[in-house]
């Protein structure tokens, strides 16, 4: 995981994300900052504990399209490859293989889940 994290204004700008509720918005900048550098992030429902904030900010993130969510409890930051570049020598491929085999990347680099695919 990087210690780094870069945030695009063409996603936190937007009209779509500056209507969701602050501690909604709070909790996608921490997802991000914790994800690994897929934008896999593994442990959602703790970190939302550990913030104090409630479920329903994680349900807001993936009505609004801003994370998918597995079964396996793993979520993904949609737009992460949009925001944040790696050097090779400094990428580590994430270990939630079975989720990423469930994605695509469309042009812009956002995810979006596979036709036939369940979470």
């Amino acid at each position: 995981m990087a210690r780094r994290r870069m945030f695009s204004l063409d996603i936190v700008d937007a009209d779509k994300f500056l209507n969701l509720p602050a501690t909604t918005q709070l909790l996608y900048f921490h997802l991000q900052m914790r994800s690994d550098d897929d934008g896999f992030v593994g442990n959602p429902t703790r970190l939302v504990r550990m913030l104090g904030m409630s479920n329903i900010d994680l349900e807001l993130l993936c009505e609004s399209g801003f994370i998918i969510p597995f079964e396996s409890g793993v979520i993904v930051i949609t737009h992460f490859q949009m925001q944040n570049t790696l050097k090779n020598d400094r990428y580590k491929p994430t270990i939630y293989r079975e989720e990423k085999f469930m994605l695509n990347q469309k042009g812009n680099k956002e995810y979006c889940l596979l036709p036939n695919k369940t979470r």
